[in-house]
């Protein structure tokens, strides 16, 4: 192996992956990420699009002085504006790349952009030589570039290489293409393109056609040396490429893909999870990190596992992250060996007293089921430790259901240390216990999303629900897992809702919350 067959990973789950419907991450949850990422071994990372917001703009500055070892990156159109600010938030870091993109297929040029060929050129030179003035690692990529005609398409990126791009990308926008056409494509620019060896090409495939990983593969087997991807594969309408699914493809097949990366894959299934919980969950029979990556119920394969593991597995779990493990606790376990499942799962830095919350929600599960799961003890331990953070909590929860009388909620709330209790009805017993919440702290907020899926198998497993909502623009995203699916329900809409006004408290005192509970 030399250096030429060295493939960087381009993380932006930050900022394509955010733009998932759902995916809107916090300050917080930006920084804990692009630590993990740091540590993960990703070589740049995309935190964000600073002139699309100032909570952009923050996330960006906030992560550009944190990263030790990744390069911080920050997204851009073709304009002094958009590039000033990029500039401007990344300027803190000793190193960091501007990223800056125009549209160049017939489609986008006509009806996005209103420019003619010859006007995109321009601003391909303008934007392209403003960035490099700024700094010395510029990333320039034409948008819809799998539909761009292939003279124009190689006339633009020898520009942009002349006027100082170091690494041309080539985006799959919309998931059109496949495999032979995305080689082809790579080939003719490293044939036509004069001074295509003073530049790192690169691609970016969306999923649309379920090809994103696919195509990224065949543009590295072509000779592409950089993959922007996504942590579960998170991104606009189907998604990006998956770079748990490049990284691993690659490590597994280097037979046929003699190329090397810098990322750890041990850490691949822990990103994955930091992730997930600060957008959505990630399907179960997801490849590499999903919860069945590694499963196996047939009986055919239960023995061949037995007799041999290579039978059916293709790589270890233990390369990803993941544990073999599954059947572990029970009701007799004591403190002492919950603690030491954490740090199997990962738990290292939990303090006592979420320990101790996980452990006591442990020993009233294991008195409810037969078997407690590994992913049942990271659903209550993922709960305890934000709980300490919240400030509405739910105390008790009644619900009477069924036919002849209308569903009916009694709850009990600590909120901001008083208790409080309501009754209402409502049309089913979960809208019945939104409406006392709602009643308890007075609050208008969107509800976008309420879903309920099953931690573990079987009619006693955990049930993990997930509430989205929306207030002024601002989304957040709250979980929870119970055996009661209602109280799951109620916790879940509690974990958003303070989540919310966590939000608030950014842009407004913290007395506003606590007088707003008085009446003033």
């Amino acid at each position: 192996m030399n250096d030429k067959n060295n493939v960087f990973i381009f993380d932006t789950t930050m900022r394509d992956g955010e733009q998932s419907p759902g995916a809107s991450m916090s300050l917080e949850e930006k920084i804990q990420i692009a630590r993990i990422f740091d540590e993960l071994g990703i070589d740049i990372i995309e935190a964000g699009f600073p002139i699309a917001s100032p909570g952009d703009f923050e996330a960006v500055t906030a992560i550009s002085k944190i990263l030790k070892n990744a390069i911080p990156c920050g997204l851009s159109r073709a304009s002094k504006k958009d590039i000033d600010a990029c500039h401007q938030a990344l300027k803190a870091a000793p190193r960091f790349r501007i990223h800056t993109f125009i549209s160049t297929s017939p489609l986008h040029m006509k009806h996005k952009l209103n420019k003619t060929p010859e006007q995109v050129l321009d601003a391909i030179k303008e934007s392209v030589t403003y960035a490099r003035n700024l700094t010395d690692d510029v990333e320039w990529s034409c948008e819809d570039g799998t539909r761009t005609d292939m003279d124009y398409m190689c006339k633009s990126v020898e520009l942009a290489i002349s006027c100082g791009a170091k690494t041309i990308n080539i985006p799959d926008t919309v998931g059109y293409t496949i495999p032979s056409e995305f080689t082809k494509i790579i080939t003719t620019l490293k044939n036509k393109v004069p001074n295509i060896d003073k530049a790192i090409l690169s691609v970016h495939c969306h999923n649309d056609l379920g090809l994103a990983v696919a195509n990224s593969l065949a543009g590295v087997s072509a000779g592409v040396r950089q993959v922007e991807c996504t942590i579960n594969g998170i991104g606009e309408r189907a998604g990006n490429a998956a770079l748990e699914e490049i990284v691993m493809a690659i490590r597994t097949r280097n037979d046929l893909m003699p190329y090397t990366t810098g990322i750890k894959t041990e850490l691949l299934s822990k990103a994955s999870k930091i992730v997930s919980n600060a957008t959505f969950p990630v399907q179960f029979n997801k490849a590499i990190v999903g919860k069945n990556a590694f499963a196996h119920e047939a009986g055919i394969h239960q023995d061949g596992m037995l007799k041999n593991r290579e039978t059916y597995e293709i790589m270890t779990p233990e390369s990803v992250g993941v544990k073999k493990t599954s059947l572990v606790m029970g009701k007799h376990s004591g403190r002492h060996a919950f603690k030491e499942k954490l740090n199997d799962l990962g738990y290292t830095d939990v303090t006592d007293d979420v320990i101790q919350s996980a452990f006591g929600k442990f020993k009233i599960l294991a008195d409810k089921k037969k078997h407690v799961y590994d992913d049942d003890i990271a659903a209550l331990t993922d709960e305890s430790m934000v709980l300490d953070k919240y400030v509405i909590n739910l105390k008790s929860l009644k619900v009477f259901a069924g036919t002849g009388e209308p569903q009916k909620a009694e709850m009990t709330l600590d909120v901001y240390g008083e208790i409080k209790s309501t009754s209402e009805t409502g049309d089913g017993p979960v809208d019945a216990i939104f409406k006392c919440i709602k009643v308890l702290y007075p609050h208008d907020v969107k509800l976008l999303l309420y879903q309920v899926h099953a931690v573990t198998e079987g009619t006693d497993a955990q049930a993990t629900v997930s509430v989205r909502i929306e207030e002024n623009g601002k989304t957040t995203v709250g979980q929870s897992a119970d055996t009661d699916t209602l109280v799951a329900s109620a916790n879940a809409y509690l974990s958003a809702l303070n989540k919310m006004i966590i939000k608030r408290k950014k842009t407004a005192p913290i007395e506003h919350e606590t007088d707003k509970m008085k009446g003033i």
